[in-house]
């Protein structure tokens, strides 16, 4: 039989590292972006019976695995236990050991046996061992930053918060996130509790707000920019936003925050001049689209409310994005700079973004545009080398811009040859603080790559 053991210390009482798993969203916020789980059925709450069934996937095979909790013992432990599944048997026990005033120790304590006898006992360290250490060591970190960053805001207190967007890449995972922390979560949906052609928002849920997280849009990049496209981009964001927050407005009772999604693209292509929050938009599509949708949040701001305008980079995630595209040719080892490799790239690892959503949510002093990116950009090249090695693989096939600009049109200039260096003075001067500020150690967490 196989173990595997792994303990971190956390800044912040075993209750409360208890507290974390037993909330919504945290089995998502365990999930590495690089596996593919899906929950099929869950049920009840943590304790003693709990039942999880997962579709997961061994190579290109989907796997079904089902596991009930036993030995929950509130504030110190709880065990999963393989019902059916991959392993011939798994037991899996959750330990929260006290360790100090507001400290704690996390340890996952795994004992596990492959089917197949012998030969399963002789592929047991490299068919599990590595993938545990790699699927443990992303967890442990996760959660340790999840529940000191929920401490460090505890006193802004939980918070009734409605997110549009809230099924895509950046929303789903702050839903998850937000629920760990003992918030309630409104997800806003299109055509149900949300309209936005009208702007109107469910009335039972309007009125109860205390903060609205705004990132509903069509994708930049989902599709060449035809003129239909791009009209597209534009409305679906600076209408829906404008009418949202006349709605927000015109209520009796009004959420204290709104935290709406915005670009870097507002700065355009401005080589490597460092911007911050101050500096003037620059010029041509994105820019004109990015000014259009922060001033569409005026109708909220001047009723009161205070209104973040979230700057967002490159978000980073293999689960999707630009950094998910980048992966296949990376890994195949086809990967290599774009253009001259000197354009800026300003990116941000997607817990950062959340980290940033979060920090404005909870901070009175925030208000006003906030660049969400990291606070060391890189330049394409670096950018292209870096990811080649956490990779392991060689990048030494570059693509011409011309080329760039031939597959992809209008969009390849300012998306993938232009650059901002775009620093993120807000967030830090109101004492945010990263996860991940440089690029190698950010890629190596959500590569699962240590």
């Amino acid at each position: 039989m196989g173990t595997f053991v792994v303990r971190t210390e956390v800044n912040a009482s075993a209750e409360e590292l208890f507290a974390w798993h037993a909330r919504p969203g945290a089995f998502e916020r365990l999930v590495p972006p690089w596996e593919r789980v899906r929950v099929i059925e869950r049920t009840g709450r943590l304790e003693d019976g709990l039942r999880v069934v997962l579709e997961m996937r061994i190579g290109p095979v989907p796997v079904r695995w089902t596991a009930v909790h036993r030995d929950v013992v509130a504030g110190r432990q709880f065990v999963d236990e393989q019902e059916g599944g991959p392993f011939k048997t798994w037991r899996h026990v959750h330990r929260m050991i006290p360790a100090g005033p507001d400290r704690s120790t996390l340890e996952d304590h795994v004992e596990f046996e492959l089917p197949l006898g012998l030969v399963g006992r002789l592929a047991e360290p490299w068919a599990v061992g590595r993938r545990l250490a790699r699927t443990f060591r992303y967890r442990h970190d996760v959660t340790r930053a999840d529940v000191e960053a929920h401490r460090a805001a505890a006193r802004a207190g939980r918070l009734r918060v409605a997110v549009t967007g809230a099924t895509g890449l950046l929303g789903s995972r702050l839903v998850s996130f937000l629920g760990t922390g003992g918030h309630a979560v409104v997800p806003l949906v299109r055509g149900e509790s949300w309209d936005p052609v009208t702007g109107e928002v469910d009335g039972a849920i309007a009125g109860s707000l205390d903060a609205v997280v705004h990132l509903a849009g069509a994708g930049i990049a989902d599709r060449r920019w035809s003129a239909a496209w791009k009209r597209e981009i534009r409305e679906s964001r600076v209408g829906p936003t404008r009418r949202l927050c006349e709605r927000l407005a015109g209520l009796h009772r009004r959420p204290r925050v709104l935290v709406c999604a915005s670009a870097v693209g507002f700065y355009g292509d401005r080589g490597d001049e460092p911007l911050t929050e101050t500096s003037p938009a620059g010029t041509g599509f994105l820019p004109e689209v990015c000014a259009e949708w922060e001033q569409a949040t005026a109708p909220a701001r001047e009723a009161g409310i205070r209104v973040v305008n979230l700057r967002i980079g490159i978000v980073l995630s293999p689960a999707g994005g630009a950094l998910s595209q980048m992966l296949r040719p990376f890994r195949a080892g086809l990967g290599g700079r774009l253009g001259s490799g000197r354009q800026v790239m300003s990116w941000v690892g997607i817990d950062d973004v959340v980290g940033a959503i979060h920090h404005g949510l909870c901070t009175p002093s925030l208000d006003g545009p906030v660049n969400a990116t990291a606070p060391r950009p890189v330049t394409n090249a670096e950018f292209t080398a870096t990811l080649a090695r956490v990779l392991a693989r060689p990048a030494i096939f570059p693509v011409p811009g011309a080329a760039l600009r031939l597959a992809l049109g209008e969009m390849a200039g300012p998306l993938l040859l232009g650059g901002q260096r775009v620093l993120p003075g807000g967030l830090l001067d109101s004492g945010y603080v990263f996860r991940h500020a440089d690029l190698e150690p950010a890629l190596r967490h959500l590569l699962g790559r240590p």
